[in-house]
């Protein structure tokens, strides 16, 4: 089959398109090919991998337009995947993405990263139209794919669970990696992902002061991993990062806090997820549908503790894959990164129901779920 991926791409630096990126790579492994329809901005010009045919710019009506006569006349492609979320596409909510798919005559599936519990009554109506005339969406929880018939009117006979995928990463020993990385003889918590507001990384800095005096023993380091987005950067530089400096100065934690301030490659991001003792997943938004960040923590079997949003509740349920807080406060993530730092029993239940899950999501696995779907949609169509 060859399909055309619709969505960012990297090298642009953020999740979506990094998830289209393993999405491409592991189909192909399977014997798949994938061409790339790539979705830029004005503020950055890209230089993109060879998979990469078409690229619409972000607020331009007519590439938009223009993409759906191109793909309409190439004969090579047997099916469109439409990555959605809502920022990435221009117009009012996204809505330019809809003079793509209601020109486009080839089938269609989407995959959708957000399903909003309470939208605006435009955003409900550009995710509705998209996927009525979709062939199949891709929910990535059981919540998301309640949200999408329920909210947004999509037939559940069309809606399909498959979960947000994570790279096969090589085990490491910790302590080696620890050795290596200047990290010996300390208790690694880590959060990792493109740093900004919303991101709750406040409230786990708060949470590790609650710490520290109890846990003195254990040297304790917080490990803040990943970039300010880029799009945050140029709107207003490094504000929010410079705002979390200023606190961890204030609360004297400058020796238990350390950025490591770039986007890193799957390997490396590899080793530092192996060498860390506690994921932590700080987000505030307790609406949060996807995070891809606790999805490859589990991929690498850590013992995670979050705040209680949709996709942490929903992956962690049954409370031997990580901890969930009653709130989204320092005292109540302080309250479960004390208990697994003081029970190692915990910690190690923690990690192997994390693994087991982590088996069944790595993108090996998930790939051959979207392959499989899309031969299902494309044989229907024979039918028809």
């Amino acid at each position: 089959m060859h399909f055309l991926n619709l969505s960012t791409y990297l090298p642009k630096q953020c999740g979506i398109a990094t998830f289209s990126k393993d999405l491409r790579d592991n189909l192909t492994r399977l014997g798949e090919q994938v061409s790339v329809l790539a979705v830029s901005d004005p503020y950055y010009t890209y230089d993109y991998p060879e998979e990469v045919s078409h690229v619409i710019q972000q607020q331009s009506r007519d590439d938009y337009i223009r993409a759906a006569s191109a793909v309409n006349k190439n004969s090579d492609i047997d099916l469109v995947i439409v990555q959605h979320e809502y920022g990435i596409y221009g117009g009012n909510d996204g809505d330019y993405l809809l003079e793509f798919t209601s020109r486009l005559t080839k089938p269609y599936t989407v995959v959708s990263h957000t399903a909003l519990p309470c939208p605006s009554a435009n955003q409900r109506a550009v995710l509705s139209e998209l996927c009525r005339k979709a062939e199949a969406v891709v929910a990535m929880t059981k919540n998301s794919a309640d949200l999408l018939s329920r909210i947004y009117r999509v037939p559940q006979k069309k809606v399909y669970i498959i979960h947000h995928g994570v790279p096969a990463f090589t085990s490491k020993d910790r302590r080696s990696l620890k050795q290596e990385y200047g990290f010996a003889g300390r208790e690694l918590v880590t959060t990792f992902g493109l740093i900004g507001p919303g991101k709750g990384i406040e409230i786990g800095i708060m949470a590790l002061k609650e710490l520290i005096v109890k846990h003195s023993n254990k040297n304790l380091l917080y490990l803040i991993v990943g970039r300010t987005h880029p799009m945050l950067i140029k709107h207003e530089g490094e504000r929010y990062r410079e705002m979390l400096y200023n606190l961890i100065s204030s609360s004297g934690l400058q020796d238990h806090v350390k950025f490591i301030n770039k986007f890193l490659e799957p390997e490396e991001l590899g080793a530092y997820l192996h060498m860390t003792d506690i994921y932590l997943s700080p987000y505030p938004n307790k609406d949060q549908a996807i995070s891809g960040t606790l999805a490859f923590a589990l991929g690498c079997g850590r013992a995670i503790v979050s705040t209680p949003y949709t996709y942490a509740l929903e992956m962690l349920s049954q409370g031997q894959r990580g901890l969930v807080a009653a709130d989204a406060t320092p005292e109540a993530l302080a309250e479960l990164l004390d208990r697994v730092l003081s029970e190692p029993g915990l910690k190690n239940l923690l990690e192997n129901g994390a693994a087991r899950l982590g088996e069944k999501i790595k993108w090996p696995y998930i790939a051959k779920q979207y392959a499989s779907l899309a031969e299902g949609v494309l044989e229907s169509k024979i039918a028809i």
